[in-house]
């Protein structure tokens, strides 16, 4: 399960992430995470990852090199001096991204660009960007951040674990499963 951007800063999530050990991967954007850098200390210390998805949220795709590693290296260098950690693993905003994007990854530390096939929306629902609609086992689950959506970040959480559960699927590390 990953999580992008970093607005949605609910308490509760935290716990939720604790009590049930929850291997939550966090894309952070400085921009939107802005002075909420403590709330994701927190998740972090109860087993979150925190990994990169740029300074300022661009579409990647089309800028010039010089442009999309300043984005990329630029969250690299504010995610080691928040956190002492230079995270390794990447997801272009909007899914968007180009050779030059994965250039720019790379030289910035990225190991791994990290994309989804399901995306839980602030209601609690699932789309599917290809293939059957319902989780399988290796799916990468994308919690994008909403504007005051529906149900809090906690709720559509518990609803999410409910259906993998249901379908006798488990929730793992993603790095574990990344090469």
């Amino acid at each position: 399960m990953t999580y992008d951007d970093g607005a949605e800063r609910d308490p509760r999530f935290i716990d939720l992430v604790r009590e049930r050990r929850l291997p939550v991967s966090m894309f952070l954007t400085d921009s939107v995470v802005g002075p909420g850098y403590g709330h994701f200390a927190r998740l972090r210390s109860v087993g979150a990852s925190l990994q990169n998805h740029t300074l300022d949220h661009p579409a990647l795709r089309g800028l010039p090199y010089a442009g999309q590693r300043a984005e990329i290296c630029g969250q690299q260098r504010k995610l080691k001096s928040r956190f002492g950690i230079r995270p390794h693993l990447f997801r272009p905003p909007y899914g968007t991204y180009d050779a030059t994007t994965l250039r720019a990854a790379a030289d910035c530390g990225i190991a791994a660009v990290v994309l989804w096939r399901i995306t839980l929306e602030g209601d609690g629902t699932l789309t599917y960007t290809r293939g059957a609609h319902r989780p399988a086992p290796g799916d990468i689950i994308s919690v994008p951040a909403g504007e005051t959506p529906p149900l809090t970040l906690a709720e559509r959480t518990t609803r999410l674990l409910r259906v993998l559960e249901e379908q006798g699927l488990k929730v793992g590390r993603l790095e574990d499963h990344l090469r």
